[in-house]
């Protein structure tokens, strides 16, 4: 999986490519703990190419959510492909995770 991460003023984005598994999610979970110390207020996760998600990759993006919420800040997930997105509704992470059509749609909220 290639991660490609930016950042704006006290957001940090990161665009998912691939899948999103057992043996990615540590990747993943390095980076996003990687960008929750410092002056992070709220995380981006862009799911446009993301082309699948397992149990693994579920546990990182609910660790980071936790953190964020102990932090006060936000986590948002954004552009997923249905297929992604069938398994947030499934496991019923879409139910305390916002989920949005973009990023452009992800910075509104904020």
């Amino acid at each position: 999986m290639e991660i490609i991460e930016e950042r704006q003023e006290a957001t940090h984005i990161f665009h998912l490519h691939g899948r999103l598994d057992s043996h990615t999610a540590s990747q993943l979970e390095d980076r996003l703990q990687g960008s929750l110390h410092g002056q992070t207020r709220s995380l981006i996760i862009d799911c446009s190419d993301l082309e699948y998600v397992s149990s693994a990759g579920l546990r990182v993006i609910l660790k980071a959510t936790k953190e964020m919420q102990r932090q006060e800040g936000r986590l948002i997930l954004c552009a997923m492909q249905d297929y992604v997105r069938e398994v947030f509704d499934v496991s019923g992470f879409s139910t305390f995770i916002p989920i949005v059509p973009g990023v452009t749609e992800a910075l509104r909220t904020l």
